[in-house]
């Protein structure tokens, strides 16, 4: 274990073995810091945080602050982030209020310098976010999505698994699974094939998904719900599909739609 004597460290709060703190870091009495982590100097990681093993938090980032909510009466509530999840430099994570009770970061995930992850935000594991990304409440991101740079989410949206987000987007509604987004208003552009397979998707289970989204965005005639309703009829059941229909029904604000180009060629990437 390494820590400096500039750092300011509750002496109730939890720090496992092999923990390195830097200088000028503050670490408030409800904090559990699990083995092998790294605590960059000038960071806070209030009361309500627990950080997983293995994690890295980089200098001036804030951790396990009050939610930006007129509603929060200082309930105790948590900031969750699992193993192995890196924090970049002035990163803001506020933990959840007494509607969810906690805000949760899964195991391995990345979040690049000032993203601001808001309260009773769920990222599962595996994602990257990039710099400057800001999430309202209440959102839901799926394992293994990519988000770019400077992007900005509304409350209650969703963005699903495997997802990939062109930087700079805008993401007013939901954003199914498997697919890339991009354009203003942000829009279906193509499925994430190369992410897929380099997650170990089969070339059949990509056609499958590319299948799908044919009829959700590319067929005329059809809005979402006639789109749904030929999916569960005609395409075969498999676990993506599944996935795809379910995040389609739950999506409470909506999910994106297709571009609609200026000339009737469609081409997927």
């Amino acid at each position: 274990m390494s820590i400096q004597s500039l750092a300011s460290i509750h002496p109730k709060a939890q720090i496992g073995q092999n923990v390195e703190i830097a200088p000028f870091a503050v670490i408030e009495e409800d904090v559990v810091i699990e083995d092998n982590c790294y605590i960059g100097a000038h960071t806070t990681i209030m009361n309500g945080t627990r950080l997983g093993e293995g994690s890295s938090v980089y200098p001036g980032a804030v951790l396990g602050a009050a939610p930006q909510d007129l509603k929060f009466a200082k309930e105790k509530t948590l900031l969750e982030i699992g193993k192995n999840v890196t924090v970049r430099e002035y990163c803001t994570l506020n933990k959840g209020t007494v509607e969810n009770g906690s805000t949760v970061v899964g195991d391995n995930c990345l979040l690049m310098a000032y993203v601001h992850v808001a309260h009773d935000c769920i990222i599962e594991p595996g994602c990257i976010i990039a710099n400057s990304v800001n999430l309202a409440g209440h959102i839901h991101i799926g394992a293994n999505a990519r988000i770019g740079g400077n992007v900005a989410v509304h409350q209650f949206v969703n963005i699903g698994q495997h997802c990939f987000l062109a930087g700079g987007s805008l993401v007013r509604k939901s954003v199914p699974p498997f697919i890339k987004a991009a354009r203003e208003p942000l829009s279906y552009a193509g499925v994430n094939s190369i992410g897929l397979k380099r997650s170990g998707f089969s070339r059949e289970q990509v056609h499958n998904i590319q299948d799908i989204y044919r009829v959700l965005y590319v067929k005329r005639g059809f809005n979402t719900r006639d789109a749904v309703e030929y999916i569960e009829a005609e395409l075969p059941q498999t676990p993506e599909r599944d996935s795809i229909l379910t995040f389609i029904k739950e999506a409470d604000r909506g999910i994106i739609r297709g571009f609609k180009q200026l000339n009737s060629n469609y081409s997927e990437n």
